[in-house]
């Protein structure tokens, strides 16, 4: 029986810097925590943040651990480089790969995926 997968999608909510001290400070002093949130119906089991400027993707973040259906993580995304642009990849159990590009990470603070 074939199954029509659905389309994933991804919400990126932005977070809006409030104070003027922080928007002034410089990119290496900036907080890279974003919290991931999983609101699809699979859970994520790999999860990679690389920076734009990296041929390949770095370590599983997630190494032995998943994130289920309806949770999150909050992830400090920072590779000492003081880039602000990273690139994610998410891999689901049912084995479906999601790619985005160029995420700023210095006004990120959550990253949802959904079902689209």
């Amino acid at each position: 029986m074939h199954r029509m997968l659905k389309k994933l999608t991804i919400t990126s909510v932005m977070a809006v810097v409030a104070s003027i001290g922080l928007a002034a400070a410089p990119a290496n002093a900036q907080d890279r925590h974003v919290e991931v949130i999983n609101e699809t119906q699979h859970s994520i089991v790999q999860f990679f943040a690389s920076n734009v400027d990296r041929g390949s993707w770095e370590e599983d973040i997630l190494g032995e651990d998943v994130l289920p259906v309806g949770q999150s993580v909050n992830i400090n995304i920072d590779d000492g480089s003081g880039a602000c642009l990273y690139d994610f990849k998410a891999v689901f159990e049912d084995g479906e790969e999601l790619v985005r590009n160029g995420i700023d990470v210095c006004t990120t603070t959550t990253y949802t995926y959904t079902e689209g």
